[in-house]
């Protein structure tokens, strides 16, 4: 299965608060709107997507809890983008700073771009559109992002004013400066 995409503008412009309610009242969808307004609704992924992406929050997570700088979270949680879309990274983490200093509600999507992003290619997903999305968060502040792809066994990373790097068949990802010490280890992830 696909995406399905709904063009709703200009016929219904949704606010944030009804984006917000729209997600609340279908929680078994995910949904996602991109800066124009379009409605993404994403499948659940097949078992081995799910295994893969289960691996990568739980490495970052571990991570994050050792090194306490920042939180992580999962594909679960939304993000809403100062371009105005509404994202959901498969994994992704934001700096404790950066959240002290927003003081966002627990109960809503965090108004901000994550500090890193990962986005982990399904199957069913397209790569040009994958691409897009790591190119949008890079564009609204994302410092470091991860597009993992294991039907090209390989990596493409993004940031900020520099050319996309890509990886093929790497056992291994650093944090670099924006997740220091962080190395993932892409055993049963990328292969």
């Amino acid at each position: 299965m696909t995406a399905l995409i709904l063009n709703l503008s200009p016929t219904i412009e949704l606010t944030d608060e009804q984006f917000f309610q729209l997600c609340q009242n279908n929680r078994d969808l995910r949904l996602e709107r991109t800066a124009e307004g379009e409605l993404i609704i994403m499948p659940p992924t097949g078992w081995e997507s799910g295994n893969r992406n289960s691996r990568l929050t739980q490495r970052l997570g571990n991570w994050a809890d050792a090194d306490g700088t920042g939180l992580a979270f999962d594909s679960s949680t939304g993000f809403k983008l100062p371009n105005g879309a509404n994202r959901s990274p498969d994994a992704s983490w934001v700096s404790q700073e950066r959240l002290e200093a927003l003081n966002p509600d627990p109960d809503r999507f965090l108004p901000l771009a994550p500090d890193f992003a990962v986005e982990l290619r399904s199957a069913s997903d397209s790569l040009k559109t994958v691409q897009q999305k790591m190119q949008e968060y890079i564009d609204n502040g994302v410092r470091l992002g991860w597009l993992i792809d294991p039907q090209n066994q390989q990596v493409e990373i993004y940031r900020p004013g520099r050319d996309i790097e890509i990886l093929r068949s790497p056992t291994s990802l650093s944090g670099e400066d924006v997740l220091p010490g962080f190395i993932l280890d892409l055993a049963q992830i990328l292969s």
